[in-house]
């Protein structure tokens, strides 16, 4: 049995001030030669539009984003943040790769007890990290933890791809995980995790790092940027949220009628809508925020969290399903209880 429990006392969340329609898209597509429209968009994603950070502005860098989330999830939870121990950061699209983003998010926030760390699980890290905040929670090694899901994928979209450029946004969100008595009914349950990297090809970036460094022929043929295979992506995740979701369920021997809200990583509507259908579960207890802000992976589950407990949707006591999938590919799911 575990010594402590881990409990949500905070969230938070920040998006760029720029907001990109589908038309907007649309226009700039169009400047390239590729046709496409708002309906096409709306009826295959579901998306109406998305923040985009302005390049070069200091105050939307990834680490801005995140510190301005983890300022409303510290607020929320009353922590300054010298009571930080753990900064626990997930993001595919970091400020720089050395030093870390949470090494930044550290200096701009002025947590000086923290150690911090990143984590790259694309669209799955949000998750992965609360997890690992939980299991060093749990062992009494961390009193107080920040983990933030924050991605600026506008970096990194390729806009020379119909079925992927429409689908990104930037954005962060935080919450504060905090210890609390072992046997309190509010706390994180568990998670179930997995990789598979053996579906690597299906969603990746296949330049730009130590095994082919960016060249002015991999930039011009967009090899540093993001490239899917949308048909098969979208097979594997209604697959493999749906059965995460179930194994999570199964160890606390909740049917998933008895959720209170389900937190589906935000990728695309048609994939939500079909895994709520095979869960069985109404769409009116699905969390969604893709219509106004697209996917932003690691950042798409904390930022639904944070709006649906500061609109009053989430109340004490309730049970949340976290589900995610991404890049990698990863996998996980996380339950809790509120």
């Amino acid at each position: 049995m575990a010594t402590y429990a881990a409990t949500i006392t905070g969230t938070g969340s920040a998006f760029p001030a720029g907001i990109v329609t589908n038309q907007d898209i649309v226009e700039k597509l169009a400047a390239s030669g590729i046709e496409t429209s708002d309906q096409w968009i709306r009826e295959r994603s579901g998306i109406r539009e998305r923040r985009m950070a302005a390049p070069g502005n200091a105050e939307e860098h990834n680490s801005s984003l995140g510190l301005a989330a983890s300022r409303a999830a510290l607020e929320m939870a009353g922590k300054k943040p010298e009571d930080i121990d753990l900064i626990a950061y997930a993001t595919c699209t970091p400020d720089t790769v050395i030093p870390s983003t949470s090494c930044w998010l550290q200096h701009k926030l002025g947590a000086v007890n923290a150690w911090a760390m990143d984590l790259n699980a694309a669209c799955s890290g949000f998750l992965y990290c609360l997890s690992i905040a939980d299991q060093f929670i749990q062992t009494g090694q961390v009193k107080t933890a920040l983990v933030i899901g924050a991605e600026v994928l506008s970096s990194i979209i390729n806009w020379s791809d119909r079925s992927s450029c429409i689908l990104f946004g930037d954005a962060a969100g935080a919450v504060v995980v905090e210890r609390a008595e072992a046997d309190t009914p509010h706390r994180i349950l568990s998670a179930t995790l997995r990789s598979d990297g053996n579906l690597w090809e299906l969603l990746h970036i296949p330049c730009g790092g130590s095994r082919y460094p960016a060249t002015a022929d991999i930039i011009r043929d967009h090899l540093n940027k993001i490239h899917m295979n949308g048909r098969e992506v979208f097979k594997i995740a209604v697959r493999t949220l749906t059965s995460f979701a179930k194994q999570t369920l199964k160890k606390h021997k909740i049917a998933p009628e008895e959720l209170d809200w389900f937190i589906p990583h935000q990728a695309n509507i048609r994939i939500i809508e079909a895994v709520a259908e095979r869960l069985s579960i109404p769409m009116e207890k699905v969390l969604v925020n893709i219509e106004r802000f697209g996917n932003t992976s690691s950042a798409t589950i904390p930022t639904v969290l944070d709006e649906a407990v500061r609109a009053g949707k989430i109340q004490k006591g309730q049970t949340v399903l976290m589900d995610a999938f991404g890049s990698g590919l990863t996998f996980g799911a996380l339950l809790l209880r509120w």
